[in-house]
């Protein structure tokens, strides 16, 4: 018998799970619900793929799903619970996608639905939204946090967990506070300090000198500036008990900073980077909550079709380029191509091609 998976939102992260559902799972039938009678894109280049065997109108049409993955916005996940408590079948494990994890806890047992929810948190993600970003390769080597009740049985435990290694992700079990601690740290207030630097440099009177002349490390420590505002609004407001201390704690240090230089104290600027640098180097090197980016850079030869033979001998060796670019910048003093790959074998199998081929490679 097929194994019947429900999905409520299929985005980058819905859809990356059904991909790797689809790819690892036998034999399974996998649903999608619509509110609207016009299917979203997301739906319809999910039916396209054959990702989706069905999309229903009715959430009935789920009642007898093995799993149902609730992959909409924070605030949206927890209101479809009360509806889902009336007509899920009780061999159903319902689970979330949600970088929180205290509220919809307390609002799965509100509902009377403590026995069958289980927290989840896919670590991964995407500068980029949408069905059409995503990507089985997106669940691979990525930790995958889940939050448990006292009230959901071992079997059904163990089974999810089975079901995410299936997906070649790697799960880790924890309490909803300390998840929702932890990615406040690294997710939640790493956010909006991306978007304030932009907004510092934005709101500056040489702006533009400024916009002229931001580079790599600029653009990388701000990249995630760029999410979903409305995504980011929804998560931060379900998590404000823990951003709040933590976003505290982070002004905290830079006044140390602050006063380090006002008090032109170069031992404790010198032992900031330093501690910082030792605790950075010794983070694994996986998949985080932070969307992972696979670049290289290479010098870029002044002559005609100097991009043409990069990407032609990309393209031999059968390495698929998620995007490339020169840059514009006097970091590299003869220009470089900048070229982004869509994991890191790529990107590992392009620096060795290219050294090889005599390119100067900058990781």
């Amino acid at each position: 018998m097929d194994i019947q998976f429900g999905f409520i939102g299929l985005g980058l992260i819905g859809g990356s799970i059904a991909h790797a559902l689809r790819e690892t799972t036998s034999s399974c039938k996998i649903l999608a619900y619509s509110r609207k009678s016009v299917l979203s894109e997301d739906l319809r280049s999910a039916l396209d793929a054959n990702v989706l065997d069905d999309v229903v109108f009715s959430l009935d049409k789920l009642s007898d799903c093995d799993y149902i993955f609730l992959c909409a916005p924070v605030d949206c996940n927890i209101a479809y619970l009360t509806e889902l408590a009336k007509i899920i079948s009780n061999k159903t494990i319902l689970t979330d996608v949600g970088s929180v994890k205290s509220g919809i806890h307390t609002a799965a047992e509100t509902a009377g639905l403590s026995a069958q929810f289980i927290g989840g948190h896919p670590m991964t993600g995407s500068e980029r939204t949408g069905f059409a970003n995503s990507n089985a390769l997106l669940m691979e080597n990525a930790y995958y946090a889940i939050t448990l009740t006292e009230d959901c049985p071992k079997e059904r435990v163990e089974r999810f967990l089975d079901l995410v290694k299936q997906m070649k992700s790697i799960p880790v079990v924890l309490s909803p506070e300390e998840h929702d601690d932890a990615v406040a740290a690294i997710s939640h207030v790493p956010h909006l300090i991306a978007a304030q630097l932009v907004n510092l440099v934005r709101t500056s009177e040489d702006a533009d000198t400024m916009r002229l002349l931001a580079a790599g490390g600029f653009k990388d420590i701000t990249r995630i500036a760029s999410s979903s505002p409305s995504l980011w609004e929804s998560i931060l407001s379900a998590n404000t008990d823990f951003v709040l201390p933590t976003l505290r704690r982070y002004i905290s240090l830079l006044t140390e900073a602050e006063q380090a230089l006002s008090s032109e104290n170069k031992a404790e600027i010198r032992s900031l980077f330093s501690e910082a640098g030792e605790f950075r180097s010794s983070l694994q090197e996986r998949k985080g909550v932070l969307p992972e980016s696979f670049v290289l850079h290479a010098d870029l030869r002044d002559e005609a079709g100097a991009i043409a033979t990069f990407a032609t001998l990309l393209a031999v060796h059968g390495i698929s380029l998620k995007n490339i670019g020169i840059v514009h910048n006097r970091t590299y003093e003869q220009g470089a191509l900048r070229i982004e790959f869509y994991d890191r074998d790529a990107l590992e199998r392009a620096y060795t091609l290219l050294n090889d081929n005599l390119f100067t490679v900058y990781r």
